[in-house]
This record gives C-alpha cells, sequence and structure tokens, in this order.
C-alpha cells in the first residue's frame, strides 16, 4: 500500500495519485483518452487544488464498471474514500475522499461524448470530441431563483423557523452574488467568482451575514440581502422590486 500524508495534502502526493490512476488508465484497454480537467488543467491551481481527471472509454463498455474496477484498487493502495457519484453529459463522475483531505474526481464517459465542456480542459492521450461548452446560468434564472428563496427566509422568520431561515438568507445571499459574477464574466458556480468581485460590490453585501439566530437580525439581513439582489438585478429586477422591498 502507497502511504499519503495524513494531514494536509501536498503537491507531491497529489501527482503521486495522478500518476497512480494514469497507470490504472494506461493498463486498461476499455481506455482510449484522458484528459485534466479543473484548476489544474491550464496551470493556474494551487497547492490546495483537487485532482480531475476524466476518461474516455470505447462506446458498448459500461462505465460504472471501469470506475468501479479503479474504485477497489484506489481503496486498496492509497485508502481512498467513495464519496458520491455524479451522472452529467453521458459521464459518471465519482468523487473521492484520500488521506490528507485531498479530493480526487474521476469521470469516466463514452468515447462519442468525451471532450472539452468547458475551457479548463487538457488532453493528455487519445482524442476528444468537439463539444458545446457549458453555458452559465442566465440572469433571469439566478434572479429568479433568488426571488424564490426571499420568499421562503421571510416566511420561515415569521414561522420562527430560525435556522430554516437563516438558511434561505444565505442563499438570497449567494444568488445575489452569483448575479453580480454573471454581470462581468466571472465564474457563478459554488461561489469561485466571489473573491474576484470588487471590493465596494462586496461590502455591500457584510451585512447580509446574520450575526445571530434573532429574529429582527434575520430580517436585517435578508433587507441588506435584498438590497444587494435589486441592484445587481437592474431594470430585470422591476416587475418584483417593489414586493421584495414589502418583504423585508
Amino acid at each position: 500500500m502507497r502511504r499519503l500524508p495524513t494531514t494536509f495534502f501536498s503537491a507531491e502526493a497529489r501527482d503521486l495519485v495522478r500518476d497512480r490512476v494514469l497507470e490504472l488508465a494506461d493498463a486498461d484497454e476499455r481506455v482510449v483518452a484522458g484528459a485534466v480537467v479543473g484548476s489544474l488543467a491550464l496551470g493556474d491551481g494551487d497547492r490546495w487544488s483537487d485532482l480531475d481527471l476524466t476518461f474516455a472509454v470505447r462506446d458498448g463498455v459500461s462505465v460504472e464498471d471501469v470506475l468501479d474496477d479503479w474504485t477497489r484498487t484506489l481503496a486498496e493502495e492509497l485508502e481512498a474514500v467513495h464519496l458520491f457519484d455524479v451522472w452529467g453529459g453521458g459521464a459518471l463522475y465519482r468523487v473521492f475522499l484520500l488521506p490528507g483531505c485531498l479530493q480526487v474526481d474521476l469521470s469516466v464517459a463514452p468515447e462519442s461524448s468525451f471532450g472539452a465542456r468547458t475551457p479548463r480542459f487538457r488532453l493528455l492521450f487519445g482524442k476528444a470530441s468537439a463539444l458545446p461548452h457549458s453555458a452559465p446560468p442566465p440572469a433571469e434564472e439566478l434572479l429568479g431563483y433568488a426571488v424564490h428563496h426571499a420568499l421562503r427566509a421571510r416566511f420561515s422568520i415569521e414561522r420562527g423557523k430560525l435556522w430554516l431561515a437563516e438558511y434561505w438568507v444565505r442563499q438570497v445571499r449567494d444568488y445575489a452574488l452569483a448575479l453580480a459574477c454573471q454581470r462581468r464574466g466571472l465564474p457563478t458556480s459554488y461561489g469561485r467568482g466571489f473573491d474576484e468581485l470588487p471590493s465596494e460590490v462586496l461590502a455591500g453585501f457584510v451585512g447580509a451575514l446574520p450575526r445571530s439566530l434573532d429574529h429582527d437580525e434575520l430580517l436585517r439581513a435578508l433587507r441588506v440581502a435584498m438590497d444587494g439582489l435589486i441592484q445587481e438585478a437592474g431594470q430585470l429586477a422591476a416587475p418584483v422590486e417593489v414586493q421584495l422591498r414589502r418583504l423585508a
């Protein structure tokens, strides 16, 4: 068994895992292509970046069988823990946790649907199909979700479900920040673009962090979040602005 650090992983440990996965792919006759995806694909990752690798198998081969075989090997050799699976675009994505808090995301797709769905894709071997890139959600969709979450936040406050209310207030804030990112061409998913927003934009949302679960404090934070939402949505918010302000 190869031993990895038990504290936080190092870049060297991450490279060790990468090399072992590529060895598995090279020895597997079902695999015809592979690529690095995510932050390490373009060299802009850092020492905390997780490892994302994607592979293509011959059409007709079960992607689940391939990942199941690799999962057993990674569990035995590297103490990998299988966290969860996600299906998307014909590919199966499997997420692992390894010693040192190293997250490893492996995906396997049929050869015909293997290719770059985002700019963060670097082919290592084989061929990739030309696929349309995934588009970010439109501003209208982000606003719609934020309005829905604002309603849930206020009604939860009035019901006295304060932990639930805090959850929904946070969702309003995060969707408003995602809308701010969308306007500026920054990533909108998983908060990846938040830290790249202008400091004055972020300053306007600091007050949307509830300081307690007190009824009035949650209302105050919701009001700040919705002010920021209306500001970032601009004219898109016009049809709902009056109701949003009454809600707070």
